[in-house]
């Protein structure tokens, strides 16, 4: 099982930035970020393989970018122009399972991180 833990969220203003960062402790597949807001689903946002093919939630496609750094055993959601509707509890994820980074499926991803809170006032 693949250990994960985030970091990096907290609180701004509309239209300003944020980086989450993932320390995994075994290198894996495809590795994922996810969220979720009380009463709702979790969310796929953004996901990359090892190869460094990605794939976004629309909505966040041209303000996310997610990236991976094997020799730092860390991957990264860097997240600009952030919206109110961006508040969330960020998740990140890990999957061997080679068709995850094709598409942002939560129930693809057998590991996940503990949430780091974004929150983004208008």
């Amino acid at each position: 099982q693949v250990q994960l833990s985030e970091s990096g969220g907290g609180s701004v203003q509309s239209g300003g930035s944020l980086r989450l960062s993932c320390r995994y402790a075994y290198e894996t597949y495809c590795f994922g970020w996810f969220r979720q807001v009380p009463g709702n689903e979790r969310e796929g946002v953004a996901v990359i393989d090892l190869n460094g093919n990605t794939k976004y939630l629309e909505s966040v496609a041209g303000r996310f970018t997610i990236s991976r750094d094997n020799a730092k055993n860390t991957h990264y959601l860097q997240m600009n122009s952030l919206k109110p509707e961006d508040t969330a509890l960020y998740y990140c994820a890990a999957s061997s399972y080679s068709k995850a980074c094709g598409r942002l499926v939560q129930s693809d991803f057998g590991a996940w991180g503990q949430g780091t809170q974004v929150t983004v006032s208008s």
